[in-house]
């Protein structure tokens, strides 16, 4: 089946959750972003006092932690070819998880870059940080500073994998979805 893989990427807080909420109410189907369970695991199996920006950067074993990550984004990609759509859609891509290794400069090996090249999408939207809607809770814990830096990262990985990146305007929700259907198509 020949369909559409768009992914909707930004650092945390950039109003990624309501626009995927929105694609999802307009009847498209959306792959969740999977970090936010993962975070809630680790700082279950965490000590209160090593927690600090994200779960990346305080996990007892941050490669294990990255390989689930991945092998959790990969197994959305693959899940895409079993569904019966024309458009899928993605909260963050595999390579997000670069960007965020990068971030907080941690190694990875060739498995990570090859998983990039092989699993491509589309489409990436990216939503820029938005200071006036930042919040930080209980599985964003990056502060705003940080999120424009995250930004850059994932910016600069999907540039590196050579993606054309269409940045999403601040807006309503329904002015930001009516943005990305509308570049969806060309």
């Amino acid at each position: 089946m020949d369909f559409k893989r768009i992914v909707i990427t930004g650092a945390p807080g950039t109003g990624k959750t309501s626009v995927i909420k929105s694609l999802e109410n307009s009847g498209f189907f959306c792959f969740h972003e999977i970090i936010r369970t993962m975070t809630l695991e680790a700082i279950e199996n965490e000590e209160a006092d090593v927690l600090q920006n994200n779960p990346i950067d305080f996990v007892s074993d941050a490669a294990s932690f990255n390989q689930k990550l991945l092998k959790g984004r990969l197994d959305q990609f693959k899940q895409a070819t079993t569904l019966q759509k024309d458009i899928v859609f993605y909260d963050r891509g595999v390579p997000d998880v670069l960007a965020y290794m990068d971030y907080f400069e941690q190694s990875y090996g060739t498995d990570f870059l090859n998983a990039c090249k092989a699993n491509r999408y589309d489409k990436v939207f990216l939503l820029p940080p938005w200071k006036e809607i930042y919040k930080q809770d209980n599985e964003r814990l990056e502060s705003y500073s940080q999120a424009v830096d995250l930004h850059i990262h994932l910016e600069k990985t999907y540039n590196s994998f050579g993606y054309e990146i269409i940045e999403v305007p601040f807006g309503t929700v329904e002015e930001r979805l009516k943005y990305i259907l509308n570049n969806t198509q060309t």
